[in-house]
């Protein structure tokens, strides 16, 4: 599947989609959430409740929130494969993680729950036939297609990555 045009997505998904190297992004998307779970079983579990500065999300929230948005590109996905001609609601991120429930779980059971996301992430992927692929719709008034939408997943997930890594010191 070829990368999309930028006039597929939102104009602020653009990084995200940069992100993403070229080639296969269904079999990067497997690849990638291997890493990332090995990567976030590894960190301690004391420390998912660390966040970089005052008022930041842990990491539990912060890695809640890929798997909330892993769940909203999928829910995206689906609905404009299946032919919705309606605008999809936004995503309004704080609010989410305000009432996500991460502060009383630990980091295995999210990393548990990223890998269950990614798993039906690419079932879902892997069951639209060509036309699928092809459907355009909307998400919060804005262009979104069927086929930019694993790239953006992907890219979301490489961001927060960075941030892993540049903000907390894993990776």
């Amino acid at each position: 599947m070829n990368r999309p045009d930028p006039n597929e997505y939102a104009p602020h998904f653009q990084g995200y989609v940069d992100r993403v190297p070229d080639g296969d992004v269904l079999a990067h998307l497997e690849r990638q959430g291997a890493a990332t779970c090995a990567l976030l079983r590894r960190v301690p579990a004391e420390r998912g409740s660390f966040a970089y500065a005052p008022g930041k999300w842990t990491i539990k929230r912060l890695w809640q929130h890929v798997c909330d948005g892993e769940r909203l590109f999928c829910y995206r996905a689906m609905c404009i494969a299946r032919g919705e001609a309606a605008s999809l609601p936004p995503f309004d991120e704080d609010l989410y993680a305000q009432n996500d429930g991460s502060d009383g779980r630990n980091l295995a059971d999210v990393v548990a729950e990223f890998a269950a996301v990614r798993a039906a992430t690419l079932a879902l992927f892997r069951g639209f036939d060509a036309v699928a692929w092809g459907r355009r719709g909307l998400a919060n008034g804005k262009p979104a297609s069927v086929r930019g939408l694993p790239w953006i997943t992907a890219g979301h997930e490489l961001h927060h990555l960075a941030v892993l890594r540049e903000r907390y010191g894993i990776g």
